[in-house]
């Protein structure tokens, strides 16, 4: 009786589906091939490379970008090693953005600011981690000696004095200052003295 019922039990169940596909190696090569791609849209020209070529026109390419974002759970994003893929496989979920990536220019914007993004990430990061060294007190200005400081009088009329210069001896200029040598004029004045005299000693004769 037991055994009876057991077959009409075993015939009621659903048979369960025996071929169930396995990867032959517990899915280590899905996971690395899943991991490659995924690390791709880190490159905007490879997003514009799938735009341009239609990808994402076809809705099963878009279920897959879905799926794909089990890569943002901490078990898995340890293993990313361009974080910007996670970035654009967010943005590859909005339709704008899509379309917009098949334009060259919108290619050449994405890049540039990628660039900008790992040139200046580092420094900016630093200026918010490292400590900031404290501002440096400026030394106290000495008080002056109140020997030294010597008050200074206001500028006024009273106080200035105006010097000038002692005047020089005027001495009488001579008739002829150039060209005679020393002694002429005495010589003149003897020659004057004896016609002089010789003109006295005439009258006292006659």
């Amino acid at each position: 009786m037991a055994s009876a019922k057991e077959s009409d039990n075993a015939s009621d169940t659903p048979s369960s589906p025996r071929n169930v596909y396995k990867d032959p190696d517990d899915g280590r090569q899905r996971f690395l091939l899943e991991l490659e791609f995924v690390q791709c849209l880190a490159n905007p020209t490879y997003i514009h490379y799938l735009a341009q070529n239609r990808y994402f026109e076809d809705e099963a390419f878009i279920g897959y970008l879905k799926y794909l974002q089990y890569w943002q759970r901490p078990e898995y994003i340890k293993f990313i090693m361009y974080p910007h893929c996670l970035y654009f496989l967010e943005l590859l979920q909005n339709a704008n953005f899509r379309n917009a990536m098949a334009h060259p220019a919108n290619k050449e914007v994405a890049h540039r600011q990628q660039f900008f993004f790992w040139k200046n990430y580092r420094n900016n990061r630093l200026k918010f981690i490292l400590p900031k060294p404290p501002p440096e007190e400026a030394p106290a200005p000495a008080a002056p000696h109140p020997a030294a400081a010597q008050p200074q009088l206001p500028l006024s009329a009273s106080n200035i004095t105006m010097t000038t210069a002692p005047p020089a001896h005027a001495s009488a200029p001579s008739p002829m200052p150039y060209g005679l040598p020393s002694g002429s004029a005495g010589v003149k004045n003897d020659m004057r003295n004896s016609a002089i005299d010789r003109r006295k000693r005439k009258h006292q004769r006659s």
